[in-house]
């Protein structure tokens, strides 16, 4: 999504100028080419040669200077951005720009793009509360600027409040979702991620080992591609995904009841969940001590989300996953059949690289007409938006 994008960054004079640097390190990892733009307060905390040294571009800090083919700069930057970040965003960048005042370089840029703007404000919590400064970041929403609001906690000043720099991921996921296409518009997804926990007694449970990467990703991209999500999620280490309604759950029951309960208005879903197939028959309500003896645990089965899911989908799209040690094909083929599903997402989890607990995976994408298509390797990231494609298609078959 970002890769070979050109993204211009703005850098004003706040403590958090220093965290810009992460923001350019993580953009120019995911394959951006980012041009830094720094006020003259900015300088007083963190370094031009700091961000060239990064970036591989020149850092601009001068309103009339002109590039290597004598371009006017703050003008060539404009037309180049294909979005313009302003991270950290003062109270005194925000108020200049709503005021139309264009008297520096990143001002002045910022009048000329026709590019997105993207503004992270970090500031003291008293001046981010200022009635002045809501009622300029209102009017430039209303203009079609985006924001991504500081975070609460204890600010550099000694106060505590919310006025903290948003966090470096966050900003990086509010970039990909401005640049990303809106084709799934109009499009209600619901998604479900992660394992469930089938609990023994008070300290001990039945799971798996799926970390929830794979449904969390398909929720972000879904989002980002202008989709309304509701993901449903087992425990995860994740943080939920900014946008998105986030409904955490424990075991397959309380799974299946979230599930069932959010299928009014949902037009897909994408069912990503590695859900326990098994639960104990009875839960001790003590710690289960040790002893010589053998002990014995009698399991019953849990319910089949997928399968309720199928019976009940009507004009839904419904997506399923198999992660499988032997017969992919088969029994992939076998899943999407007695599910009901319209596309199933099929990987085996000896692959290196697939599987659980891992950023990538390597999948086969089969639907019901037994058409297979082999991906190769890939982040979990990419392969949500293939899927996301493939339901593109389905709409439109």
């Amino acid at each position: 999504m970002l890769k070979g994008r050109k993204i211009v960054l703005g850098v004003t004079g706040g403590i958090a100028a220093y965290k810009a640097a992460e923001l350019v390190r993580e953009l120019v990892r995911a394959g951006a080419e980012v041009f830094v733009v720094m006020t003259r307060n900015a300088q007083a905390f963190i370094t031009p040669l700091t961000f060239q040294t990064l970036s591989g571009h020149s850092v601009t800090t001068e309103l009339f200077s002109l590039t290597e083919e004598s371009e006017i700069g703050h003008i060539a930057l404009a037309d180049r951005a294909e979005l313009l970040a302003i991270a950290p965003a003062t109270a005194n960048i925000i108020g200049k720009i709503a005021a139309g005042i264009a008297d520096d370089i990143l001002t002045t840029i910022v009048m000329a793009t026709k590019a997105p703007v993207l503004l992270a404000p970090a500031m003291n919590v008293h001046m981010w509360e200022n009635p002045i400064c809501q009622e300029n970041i209102q009017k430039l929403r209303s203009r079609g600027f985006h924001f991504i609001d500081p975070e609460a906690g204890e600010l550099a000043c000694g106060y505590e409040g919310k006025g903290r720099l948003a966090e470096i991921p966050a900003i990086v996921e509010e970039i990909r979702s401005i640049l990303s296409p809106k084709d799934l518009s109009g499009e209600t997804l619901l998604v479900t991620a992660g394992p469930t926990e089938e609990p023994i007694d008070p300290v001990r449970f039945l799971s798996n080992r799926s970390s929830g990467k794979m449904g969390f990703a398909v929720a972000r991209a879904a989002r980002r591609r202008g989709a309304q999500v509701i993901l449903v999620s087992g425990p995860s280490a994740l943080p939920a995904p900014s946008g998105v309604k986030f409904i955490p759950v424990r075991t397959a029951s309380e799974m299946r009841e979230a599930v069932l309960g959010s299928l009014p208005g949902v037009s897909t879903l994408v069912m990503a969940a590695a859900v326990s197939d098994y639960r104990p028959k009875g839960t001790s309500p003590e710690k289960i001590k040790k002893s010589r003896a053998e002990l014995s645990l009698p399991l019953e089965l849990n319910p089949d989300i997928l399968h309720e899911a199928g019976q009940r989908k009507e004009k839904r799209l419904l997506i399923g996953f198999a992660a499988e040690t032997e017969s992919l094909l088969a029994n992939a083929r076998k899943k999407l059949a007695e599910k009901n599903l319209d596309l199933i997402v099929a990987n085996d989890v000896r692959l290196p690289g697939a599987g659980f607990q891992v950023d990538t995976n390597v999948a086969k994408l089969i639907d019901r007409s037994g058409k297979v298509e082999e991906l190769p390797l890939m982040s979990k990231e990419d392969l949500a938006d293939c899927v996301l494609d493939r339901v593109l298609l389905l709409r439109s078959a």
